[in-house]
């Protein structure tokens, strides 16, 4: 069960931080091996206050570095398997008639968690993925005209198959622009892999993994994330990007206001791994892909890992292109 968020015992400096940030990552790595680059990311988008997205084939450590993230802070955890025949209920949770006191009373579903795992969400019809926009949003869901508040802090983890699988819808706009970052983790180099099969996987490695903190470790997190300072300079660096992709004659629709902020707060985030309490224009720019790739949409691109590795390719032309602030 989730457990109530709880204040760290000393407010938190950006160099106690990032000390903290680091002690997550090397525990992380002790069982998503091979994948620091991934293991930061998914750290900031969690700091940052955002959801994430992962894409790629079974088998590759989506559901492990998701496990793994809510055990790294203690956070009450559900892991939701979507297939063809999931329902909304299912997700959200249901009105219940007691016959006792003949009433009916909310029985919570599985969303009710810090971190939720959604697991190959794309294997759901776009009804039962639709249940998540609300919770994403807003943090809270609404059944049968009565909101509920979730948990604090509340995250979402998605994993998505290659749209090319049998059995996938594609997510629809709407829904892949809630979420912050998209990062792939791709198969282990040949040495890695041949250790991981020497241990058993990863399940001892996570059996062993302790905790740096609880939910209000990383609430504090979250917080100074939030007080990390952005110039003018870096916010119309941002906006510059942002109409750039826009303005791009090889894409038919660039990023939204809302791609804007969560580039922005993964930036604040992301700052706190270097001790800083400012953002810089040199964060912007090496993020740019993994929180815009997947809210692009090119010109006659089909969809998939095709279409995200050429609105990768753009952003990588338009982080030169547009001149950054001294």
């Amino acid at each position: 069960m989730s457990q109530p968020a709880r204040a760290v015992s000393a407010p938190l400096s950006p160099t106690l931080a990032r000390a903290l940030l680091e002690q997550a990552r090397t525990a992380l790595a002790a069982v998503v091996v091979g994948k620091e680059q991934a293991i930061e990311l998914a750290l900031g988008c969690l700091v940052g206050g955002g959801h994430l997205l992962i894409e790629d084939v079974p088998g590759t450590g989506k559901t492990t570095l998701a496990a793994s993230l809510a055990q790294v802070f203690s956070l009450g955890f559900a892991r939701i398997q979507f297939t063809a025949d999931l329902m909304p209920a299912d997700v959200l949770g249901a009105q219940i008639y007691r016959a006792q006191d003949a009433t009916f009373h909310f029985r919570k579903g599985p969303l009710f968690q810090q971190l939720v795992l959604a697991d190959e969400l794309n294997r759901a019809p776009p009804r039962t993925q639709s249940a998540l926009l609300e919770a994403m949003a807003h943090g809270q869901v609404s059944v049968d005209g009565t909101s509920h508040p979730l948990p604090r802090p509340f995250a979402v983890v998605a994993t998505q198959n290659p749209l090319d699988l049998t059995g996938t819808y594609p997510l629809p706009d709407s829904q892949l622009d809630r979420f912050q970052i998209r990062l792939t983790l791709g198969h282990p180099s040949a040495e890695l892999e041949a250790r991981l099969l020497l241990r058993g996987g990863a399940q001892k490695a996570r059996e062993s993994l302790q905790p740096i903190g609880d939910a209000g470790t990383l609430v504090a997190l979250q917080q100074l994330a939030q007080r990390v300072d952005v110039s003018a300079d870096v916010a119309h660096y941002a906006v510059a990007l942002a109409r750039a992709t826009r303005e791009h004659p090889e894409l038919e629709r660039g990023v939204s206001t809302r791609s804007a902020l969560g580039l922005m707060a993964q930036a604040r985030a992301m700052a706190l791994w270097e001790g800083r309490d400012f953002v810089t224009p040199g964060d912007l720019r090496s993020l740019l892909v993994p929180c815009w790739s997947h809210r692009l949409l090119t010109r006659g691109a089909v969809e998939g890992s095709f279409q995200r590795d050429e609105s990768a390719h753009l952003l990588d032309e338009l982080a030169r292109r547009v001149p950054a602030p001294v």
